[in-house]
């Protein structure tokens, strides 16, 4: 039995003539009969009662004919669904990204663009350190991921540069230096403790705040290293010193700090690039990645200045605000976005 018989009974039944139904099918109607006469002989019932102007279902065509026609929806479905994820309009993806980087508008935007673009693809969001994240990419847990640190050359992976921020200092609340509005100096930071996200493999913002210091004339005395983003603002929050972090970080609610904008001057920003594999033969993928460096391009990132950064809220920062426990992180990044 081959699904071409399915579609010729349920043909015949449906139109109650056989004529009617070879003409529908596109085909003769002597064939047509001889067809559903062997399929008869293959289930060894009768499906149809010859009358003298069509046919009608016996009780045993009934049946067969509901499971023919759900046979045949199945297999539509199939083939739709085929068709879908080879376009890349349904299928699956994991998107990582930094704990950083998730506080950047343009990652939660760009990902509910994408879902409202391509309701049928389901995502799977993962939030790690950038190493973590590229292993991942290379062992295919994930299919892309929001970055701030390169990942070093690799074959396998490809790094897309989406945009620049502007950086800002957090000061311990009460701190001498948190009280003025204006751009602060970065060399106005000299005789502070500074309070680092721990260098990962290969040049990073790590790198990047040591040598804007040494343009602004001092060395900065490390206190501690964090090996994520958001402890270093916990450690800045107990009084232990300073630390400077993408602007857009300042979004976070945070109780015992302060964020101050930092001179241009101090030409330091913070990047945001999408990490992803060479080569991505997923079709669903290439669409998310398509989807980011369009809006990228386009500028959809602003967000109240030209890098895209909305600038700390003075008035904001004056209430009390808890800063989260860093190992929950991710649950409030995920609470802001879609599921």
């Amino acid at each position: 039995m081959e699904l071409r018989h399915l579609r010729y009974f349920v043909a015949v039944a449906e139109e109650g003539h056989v004529t009617r139904a070879a003409e529908r099918l596109g085909i003769q109607q002597p064939p047509l009969s001889q067809q559903i006469r062997a399929l008869e002989t293959e289930l060894d019932v009768q499906l149809f009662h010859r009358k003298p102007r069509g046919v009608e279902l016996t009780p045993a065509g009934h049946a067969f004919f509901d499971k023919a026609k759900s046979i045949l929806a199945r297999v539509g479905d199939a083939v739709a669904a085929t068709k879908r994820a080879a376009r890349g309009e349904e299928g699956r993806i994991g998107i990582g990204f930094t704990s950083s980087a998730s506080f950047h508008p343009f990652v939660p935007r760009a990902i509910r663009a994408f879902r409202e673009q391509n309701p049928l693809v389901a995502l799977a969001l993962d939030e790690s350190g950038t190493t973590e994240l590229a292993a991942a990419l290379r062992a295919k847990a994930i299919d892309a991921a929001f970055i701030r640190s390169p990942v070093g050359e690799s074959p396998e992976i490809t790094v897309r540069s989406l945009l620049d921020e502007p950086m800002v200092a957090a000061l311990p609340r009460g701190h001498p230096l948190a009280a003025d509005a204006d751009p602060l100096p970065l060399n106005a930071l000299a005789g502070e403790i500074f309070i680092l996200y721990r260098r990962p493999v290969g040049p990073g913002l790590h790198d990047a705040i040591i040598a804007a210091c040494d343009r602004a004339g001092f060395s900065p005395t490390i206190g501690q290293e964090a090996p994520r983003m958001l402890s270093t603002l916990s450690l800045v929050a107990a009084g232990l010193g300073v630390t400077v972090v993408p602007a857009s970080m300042g979004r976070l609610a945070a109780e015992g700090i302060t964020y101050r904008r930092l001179d241009p001057s101090a030409q330091l920003t913070a990047p945001l690039n999408l990490a992803c594999r060479r080569g991505e033969s997923d079709a669903a993928v290439r669409r998310f990645v398509a989807l980011v460096e369009g809006n990228a391009a386009s500028g959809s990132h602003n967000d109240g200045d030209r890098h895209g950064a909305r600038q700390p809220d003075p008035e904001r920062q004056a209430g009390d605000r808890r800063l989260p426990d860093p190992r929950k992180s991710a649950l409030r990044v995920r609470a802001l976005w879609p599921r």
